[in-house]
This record gives C-alpha cells, sequence and structure tokens, in this order.
C-alpha cells in the first residue's frame, strides 16, 4: 500500500504538510507530493486534505 496524491484534485492548500509528523509531504509546483520512504501509511493527510485529493492505493 502507498499514499496516492490526484493531481487533478490537488490545489496546494498544504494542510496535508501541516498534519504529517514524519515530513513525508511537500509541494512541488504548487502540488503535493510523497516521499514514500518517509512515508509510515498513517494516512493522516487524507482526512486533512480539504480538496479530496489524497489516498491509499495498492501497489501492484
Amino acid at each position: 500500500m502507498r499514499i496516492l496524491i490526484n493531481l487533478k484534485k490537488c490545489r496546494g492548500s498544504g494542510e496535508c504538510i501541516k498534519v504529517c509528523p514524519h515530513g513525508a509531504l511537500h509541494l512541488i509546483d504548487g502540488r503535493a507530493a510523497v516521499d514514500h520512504q518517509r512515508c509510515d501509511l498513517d494516512g493522516l493527510c487524507i482526512p486533512a486534505c480539504p480538496h479530496d485529493a489524497i489516498d491509499f492505493v495498492e501497489e501492484s
């Protein structure tokens, strides 16, 4: 499993970045991006996003 940012929905508000205790999220070109090596999949960023742009996805 991993965190996926839907770039079509992301507006770069930064709310997800504020709640991530691991520093796994940052903005690139005004959109959120995930550092999967730092992400522990706690999912705190998912409800923090006001644009519903973050979710868990299965790795293939």
